[in-house]
C-alpha cells in the first residue's frame, strides 16, 4: 500500500489549486475551470487532442442543462408584465402567509421535489428573483414597513440561501443523483460494493437537520424584524440627522423620511393664512 501511495502522481492535483486561486481572485468561473481542467491533464500527461475529445464528451453528456436558458427570455418577459409587482402584491393579502412560514413552506418543497430527482423545477432566476423575493419582501414589509435598503438586501439573500439549502440536502437523498452515483463508482472501484438506496437514505439525516437549521433561522429573522418594527427597537430620529433626517440602525438614509414632529403642521397654518 506504501508503495502504490510512492508511485501516484500528486501534480494533477495543482489543478484544485488553480480553481482555489481563480476563485480567490473573482476571474470568471468558466475560464478558471477551464484552465484547471488544461493544468491537470497537462500534469498527468494526456494529450491536447485527448483533452478535448473528453470535453466534448462531458459537453455532450450534459447539454441537457443547456434547457434552462430557453426559461431565461420568458421569465424576463414575465418580470417585464409586473410578474414581481403581482406576487408581492399577492402576498400583502395574505394575513396566513407571514414571512417564516412563506419561507419554510418553499424550503419543504424544494427539498421534497429535489428528493424525487426534480431538480429543475425551481432555482434562482426562475423562481427567487422573480417570485420568492419580491414575496419575502412583501411578508417583511407586513411586519417592519420602513425596511431600509440593507435589510431588503438581506431578506433577498437570506431567499436565495434558502433555495439553496433545499436543493443541496434534498438532491443527495436521489438515488440518481450524479453525488450519490459517484460515491456508489467510487467505492465499486476499490471493490467495496454498496447499494445506492443506502446512501441516499443516510444522507436524509443531515436533509433533516438542514431544514431545521434553515426554518430556525428564518424564525430569528422574522423575529428581528419584529423587533426592529417595535419603538423599543431603536428606530426613530437620530441625532444629527437633519431636517426631516430619519435615520436607519444601518445609518442609511430613510427612503421615505417622515418631517419633524410639528412641521406638517406649521406648513398648514402658513398655507391657510396666505
Amino acid at each position: 500500500m506504501y508503495a502504490i501511495l510512492i508511485a501516484m502522481n500528486y501534480w494533477p492535483l495543482l489543478g484544485v489549486a488553480v480553481v482555489v486561486a481563480g476563485f480567490a481572485l473573482r476571474a470568471n468561473p468558466a475560464l478558471v475551470v477551464v484552465v484547471a481542467a488544461i493544468v491537470s491533464a497537462l500534469l498527468s500527461d494526456m494529450s491536447i487532442p485527448d483533452l478535448l475529445a473528453l470535453l466534448g464528451a462531458k459537453f455532450i453528456d450534459s447539454r441537457n442543462l443547456l434547457v434552462l436558458l430557453l426559461t431565461l427570455p420568458t421569465i424576463g418577459l414575465l418580470e417585464r408584465a409586473g410578474l414581481r409587482e403581482h406576487a408581492s402584491n399577492w402576498i400583502a393579502r395574505m394575513r396566513s402567509f407571514t414571512f417564516a412560514r412563506l419561507l419554510i413552506g418553499y424550503l419543504a418543497v424544494r427539498q421534497l421535489l429535489s428528493m424525487l430527482g426534480l431538480t429543475g423545477i425551481a432555482g434562482h432566476p426562475q423562481t427567487v428573483r422573480p417570485l420568492l423575493a419580491p414575496m419575502a419582501e412583501a411578508a417583511a414589509e407586513k411586519i417592519h414597513p420602513d425596511i431600509d435598503l440593507a435589510e431588503r438586501e438581506r431578506i433577498r439573500a437570506f431567499a436565495a440561501a434558502t433555495d439553496n439549502t433545499g436543493l443541496f440536502f434534498g438532491e443527495d437523498i436521489f438515488i440518481a443523483f450524479g453525488a450519490v452515483l459517484l460515491i456508489y463508482g467510487f467505492y465499486e472501484q476499490n471493490g467495496i460494493v454498496l447499494d445506492p438506496r443506502h446512501i441516499a437514505i443516510w444522507a436524509l439525516p443531515t436533509a433533516i437537520a438542514a431544514f431545521v437549521v434553515q426554518s430556525i433561522r428564518a424564525i430569528r429573522l422574522q423575529k428581528r424584524l419584529r423587533e426592529n418594527a417595535s419603538p423599543a427597537g431603536g428606530r426613530g430620529r437620530a441625532a444629527g440627522a437633519g431636517e426631516g433626517g430619519i435615520l436607519s440602525k444601518h445609518n442609511h438614509p430613510h427612503p421615505n423620511p417622515l418631517p419633524p414632529a410639528g412641521e406638517g403642521e406649521n406648513r398648514a397654518a402658513i398655507r391657510r393664512k396666505s
